[in-house]
């Protein structure tokens, strides 16, 4: 049984790396600093490359489904190389990151207010955005979370007093979600990846309030239910290889983790699972014809354009988290249970995101790697920058890596949701049942991915 798991296992991935090849697309939108992507030809048509896409996350959750063997499912996902290191060395290393985070931060505020004013050389723009939004983040979910080490605000606030109010445990990472939204819709009506002032404005506001609900529910208690950025990195970096542990690290396969609750404790946490999956189908969705289109058509109407921004990302949001409970309540029909949909819902949200993590490699892979020259030069140089800053061409072929990015995140979720599946129910073929609205629902977001990234981009409209 073993043997044959592991051989349906590699047509698995045999199958779909010869499906990634034959698909072609564009790059991916950047909206971090102005970025354009001219985009590029299909060699199919869209349909065609839609649907061999789609297939793709489709025949691999068929494929998985032929793996059944459960010893061999759990020893795969619990398989890990403990590392020990000592807690005085641990503290050590902790103070001195947290240092140098918090003499960044002061460099970046500095930057953002006396360095050049062109975004590409500025090195307040280029660390919060290529180092942050894309380096940091791909670090997170590719390695390991390194946010808690490097976090300016988390060191800043343990020489506060704090533990004011208790923190109501009914509020979850409610507000985490709501801070997340209002982050998200600021980066797109508000021009802080293109004027350095206004990111070093809007830094200081957000340190001030980060230290003050810090003060007020203690640093731990903020840190892990309220501030967007930290449960945004806890959440990716439960995708990572390596996890820490009260003990040090343990390395462990890419997702495996994903098969344990991981981070997501209730419906909260769901819904900020699908926010990280939404927020790049909804930024590459702005800067694309039919998505600046639609900006225009709501603005011709009447409507202003911050209104409707935030309407098009709550709506699209809204979308998301209905049909993410559609396939839910569909699953509890097909796998006839007594557990409750909403349980399920928690059960099966880790896997999204790998697709979380697919997306935003697609989305910032390109635009992280041809600015890192400028990054680099800026670090080197933060004062007085060369310009004009050095940005790398390249070559026509890595438009294939978004999409071999978004299909391969897609391949590591439906395993993730199969092997969830197969720990939640005792029948096989509940399991398997269980899994159909799932996958559903990944090909729809898979497809969707890929049409977006096929198409050219531009400025969004009325905003920047």
């Amino acid at each position: 049984m073993a043997r044959r798991s592991v051989r349906s296992l590699a047509i698995l991935l045999g199958a779909c790396a010869l499906l990634a090849v034959l698909s072609d697309a564009a790059g991916a939108s950047n909206v971090a600093t102005g970025l354009q992507d001219e985009g590029r030809d299909l060699q199919v048509p869209t349909w065609l490359y839609l649907f061999t896409g789609g297939a793709a996350v489709g025949a691999s959750a068929l494929l998985a489904m032929f793996v059944t063997d459960r010893r061999w499912v759990d020893r795969l996902h619990r398989e890990s190389y403990e590392v020990s290191i000592r807690s005085a060395t641990m503290r050590r290393l902790r103070i001195a990151t947290g240092a140098l985070a918090v003499a960044l931060l002061g460099l970046i505020v500095y930057t953002g207010f006396t360095g050049p004013r062109l975004a590409n050389a500025n090195l307040a723009v280029l660390v919060v955005f290529v180092g942050g939004r894309a380096g940091l983040v791909m670090v997170a979910y590719l390695l390991a979370n390194p946010w808690p080490a490097i976090d300016p605000w988390r060191t800043l606030a343990r020489v506060l007093p704090s533990g004011v109010v208790e923190y109501p445990e009914r509020f979850g990472i409610w507000p985490a979600v709501c801070g997340l939204l209002v982050v998200l819709w600021v980066e797109i009506v508000v021009p802080v990846n293109t004027a350095p002032t206004v990111l070093a404005i809007a830094a200081l506001a957000y340190g001030v309030y980060t230290l003050a609900g810090a003060v007020v529910f203690s640093p731990r208690t903020w840190f892990t239910y309220c501030d967007p950025v930290s449960v945004l990195f806890r959440f990716f970096g439960a995708v990572a290889p390596i996890q820490r542990t009260s003990e040090g690290f343990e390395v462990v396969l890419p997702g495996a983790r994903l098969r344990d609750a991981g981070p997501i404790e209730g419906l909260d946490g769901v819904a900020f699972v699908l926010l990280l999956v939404w927020e790049l189908t909804y930024s590459a969705f702005i800067v694309t014809p039919p998505g600046i289109a639609t900006v225009e058509t709501l603005v011709g109407v009447g409507l202003p354009p911050l209104a409707v921004y935030l309407g098009l990302l709550l709506a699209g949001y809204g979308l998301f988290l209905g049909s993410y409970w559609l396939a839910t309540r569909y699953a509890k029909r097909l796998a006839e249970t007594y557990v409750t949909a909403e349980w399920l819902a928690i059960r099966f949200a880790p896997p999204l995101l790998a697709i979380a993590a697919g997306y935003h490699l697609a989305h910032f892979f390109t635009f992280f790697v041809s600015l890192s020259p400028s990054l680099a030069l800026a670090l080197a140089s933060p004062l007085s920058p060369p310009l004009p800053p050095l940005t790398l061409v390249l070559p026509v072929w890595f438009g294939l890596l978004d999409v071999a990015f978004i299909l391969a995140g897609h391949l590591l979720a439906v395993w993730a949701a199969h092997a969830i599946s197969f720990d939640v129910f005792p029948g096989r073929l509940q399991a398997i049942r269980s899994q159909y609205p799932f996958v559903a629902v990944m090909v729809l977001y898979t497809m969707a991915s890929l049409w977006l990234v096929s198409m050219p981009t531009a400025d969004a409209a009325f905003v920047g």
